[in-house]
């Protein structure tokens, strides 16, 4: 074998939800949000001057920048926008993990964490979550070259709240402490009142899950400022594509519509609430969901058996092949009609599986 084949990069990839090039099929997958944005944000894309392409937008994207911190009560210096919250995490993993201990996280939690530590040699320790699924903070009390905490945790849909992440950054006075917070507006507790006592704390939060936009790619960081600076000196060294002036545009109008915003999370919930009941009803083991998805299990049924099902009914839902959580599925909320839809399958299953 040709040497060059050596020094080809030898990582394990974060895998997305199944993708189906077909139409016509409900997907609950990927945890986006099965409604459109906020009106305002068509009426930008509809209205865009398409003239000022030409030149290159706003490095640091300040204009959406002074509206979060705006809606935050925070400055500009403590707001950092990225392409999505992946970009705005890798970006963290290199800015603030350089100590050469090891990250530590749960083993059970967002997937791509591990890619990022491979991708960038950073040493890593996975710490395992309790039998219920549940990040223990005592169990970050250790050394560590940095923390990072989803909350609400995914794939698991559990939410913590503030004296949990008040005695994880206590224990780590010397290491940057994350809280992802994807999922954070649909029953978490966000770490955002902490930023002013903790000057190690970043929280990053995402327009693609509450705020309908995944297609447009808007992530940010909340932190103190110097945090917030070694993140733009990451980005202008290693990532120099700042946010484009569309998306500047849309996400300002996303945030200026916060009735919009609160109405859209509200039928999420309400429509979770619903789904929660109805899986319960056939026996489904259900957690308590702080987030647009749930994590379920059944006594009875395997669940690559029902995923499999579920697809000949154009339902896609998602399993995780790995260890610990191989009998559940994440299943996110769709419309009041494709949970219908999803409800009405999961019983037929049951009644053709007895």
């Amino acid at each position: 074998m040709a040497n060059w084949k050596d020094n080809l990069i030898k990582i394990e990839p974060y895998v997305a939800g199944e993708q189906p090039a077909k139409k016509d099929f409900i997907k609950l997958n990927a945890n986006e949000n099965p409604y459109p944005p906020a009106p305002g944000v068509a009426e930008v894309i509809r209205n865009f001057n398409a003239g000022g392409l030409n030149k290159y937008p706003d490095a640091n994207a300040m204009p959406l920048v002074r509206a979060i911190a705006a809606r935050l009560g925070l400055k500009e210096e403590n707001i950092f926008i990225g392409n999505g919250s992946d970009d705005v995490l890798a970006l963290s993993f290199r800015a603030f993990f350089n100590s050469g201990k090891p990250v530590i996280y749960p083993d059970i939690t967002y997937s791509f964490y591990p890619v990022w530590c491979d991708m960038l040699g950073i040493p890593c320790e996975t710490i395992p979550v309790d039998e219920n699924y549940n990040i223990r903070a005592e169990d970050y009390k250790r050394e560590n070259g940095g923390v990072i905490i989803c909350n609400p945790n995914a794939p698991t849909s559990i939410g913590r709240g503030l004296d949990f992440m008040r005695e994880i950054l206590d224990a780590n006075p010397d290491s940057v402490v994350i809280s992802d917070e994807a999922y954070v507006d649909f029953g978490g507790t966000s770490a955002l009142p902490l930023l002013k006592e903790y000057p190690n704390l970043a929280v990053i939060q995402t327009f693609s899950k509450s705020r309908s936009m995944a297609g447009m790619r808007l992530g940010y960081c909340a932190a103190g400022a110097e945090l917030i600076a070694a993140l733009r000196a990451a980005k202008d060294s290693y990532n120099s594509y700042p946010i484009d002036s569309i998306a500047i545009e849309a996400g300002c109008a996303s945030v200026a519509d916060e009735k919009y915003f609160s109405d859209t999370v509200a039928k999420i919930i309400a429509t979770r609430t619903r789904l929660t009941d109805e899986m319960r009803k056939m026996g489904f083991d259900v957690k308590d969901s702080c987030t647009n998805f749930l994590f379920a299990t059944h006594p009875k049924y395997k669940a690559p058996d029902i995923s499999a099902f579920l697809k000949t009914r154009d339902i896609y839902v998602r399993y995780f092949s790995k260890p610990r959580i191989d009998d559940h599925l994440r299943i996110t909320i769709g419309t009041d009609e494709e949970i219908d839809a999803l409800i009405a399958a999961l019983k037929e299953y049951i009644s053709v599986s007895c």
